[in-house]
């Protein structure tokens, strides 16, 4: 009974005092267009991305934006022909300018990604542009996406300007997994809380970053996180940290078109980079799994037990606690346009979230942590120790 109350407890300060997290109203601020459109470089980091990019890089290149605007896309060694089908895609489809270039593998020290969008922002400092868009690429934006994200940064001051992509979800395991995957991030790192002015919390959305190129040189972007496997938030971090203003919210019409088929490609979304986000360490991660098993596994198992026990507090702590749980899961869960009866099975979800997370150790111990597409990436310190 009394685990239950502490359950019901945590999601009181959940529901009041995380930002009010669980709501899905926060999305570009005004959509006032500014006297002047200043010059922006869209930089794509790509590897072995050919089956997603005749989705997605038509829509960069097809971008309704009144000011001077090109492409530099980065083959990050792709062994499936991704630079060539980018320039035959550019070819045939036209709009803005594409260059594709190629870094070579990444030193000791750096992420592929981000030695990627090193040398896309190198090649992009030729043009002198005020800004730059980071995209992943498997983002697909509609025609107004570039224009929208710089009309919010230039009209309401912001240095960074993220959309976190609209994910995809089609079949029963996204349905479970990709929702909540947004709404634990928006737990950990509440949206209202990252554009407030003294906030010190700090996120981005690596899929779709708008940042100034003023306030990426202050902050070394991306030198000063060159070695970040979560390379989204701790960008955002640099930036706050040298007094930059960093928005981040929903996103409209910018989506992911990768798909994740089968449970196994959702796991490994997650386990890559759960135990990089808990600093590779012990304490955080027992005090995560805790963290869990209180909030999101108690309800469920003090109703049952309780209703066994015939142990009418216990049952109704538990139950008025799931209620909570699940109706801040309902917002989500219409954003993605998936039916409010999956809010109750959200225990299940996290119940799985705490597996990955504890795989994540596991592969991180074992030498097979932050790995993504044939790359592995030791913890920072152990890269700093070698060198």
């Amino acid at each position: 009974m009394w685990t239950a109350v502490a359950s019901l407890a945590a999601w009181s300060w959940l529901l009041l005092g995380q930002g009010f997290f669980w709501r899905t109203d926060v999305r570009l601020p005004s959509r006032r267009e500014p006297e002047s459109w200043p010059s922006v470089c869209v930089v794509v980091p790509a590897r072995d991305e050919a089956a997603v990019l005749p989705v997605s890089l038509p829509t960069l290149l097809a971008q309704d934006y009144p000011g001077r605007a090109e492409v530099f896309l980065v083959d990050d060694g792709s062994t499936d022909g991704t630079g060539r089908l980018a320039r035959e895609l550019a070819d045939r489809h036209g709009g803005l300018p594409l260059t594709v270039g190629s870094p070579g593998e990444p030193p000791a020290g750096w992420t592929g990604k981000l030695w990627a969008v090193r040398h896309g922002i190198g090649l992009a400092r030729a043009r002198a542009p005020e800004y730059l868009l980071l995209t992943d690429a498997d983002i697909a934006h509609a025609s107004d996406s570039l224009r929208r994200l710089v009309a919010a940064a230039r009209t309401g001051g912001f240095d960074v300007v993220s959309q976190m992509a609209r994910l995809r979800v089609d079949g029963f395991w996204e349905r479970m997994i990709v929702p909540a995957f947004v709404y634990f991030f928006a737990q950990l790192y509440p949206f209202r809380r990252i554009g407030r002015d003294g906030s010190r919390t700090a996120a981005a959305a690596g899929g779709c970053v708008l940042l100034r190129a003023e306030a990426a040189e202050r902050a070394r972007i991306p030198d000063a996180v060159r070695q970040a496997v979560i390379d989204d938030v701790a960008l955002a971090r640099a930036v706050k940290d040298r007094g930059g203003r960093v928005w981040l919210g929903l996103a409209d019409g910018v989506e992911s078109v990768r798909p994740y088929p089968r449970p196994a490609d959702l796991w490994h979304m997650v386990s890559r980079c759960a135990y990089a986000q808990l600093r590779h360490s012990p304490v955080l991660l027992a005090g995560t799994v805790a963290g869990l098993a209180l909030v999101y596994l108690v309800p469920p198992v003090a109703v049952v037990a309780g209703t066994a026990a015939g142990s009418a507090p216990a049952v109704a702590a538990g139950a008025a606690a799931w209620l909570v749980m699940a109706g801040t899961y309902v917002p989500m869960l219409r954003y993605y346009r998936q039916p409010p009866w999956l809010a109750p099975l959200l225990p299940f979800t996290a119940f799985l979230y705490l597996l990955m997370t504890v795989d994540s150790a596991v592969r991180h111990h074992r030498g097979r942590g932050a790995a993504w597409k044939g790359r592995t990436y030791p913890r920072p310190d152990a890269v700093s120790e070698e060198g």
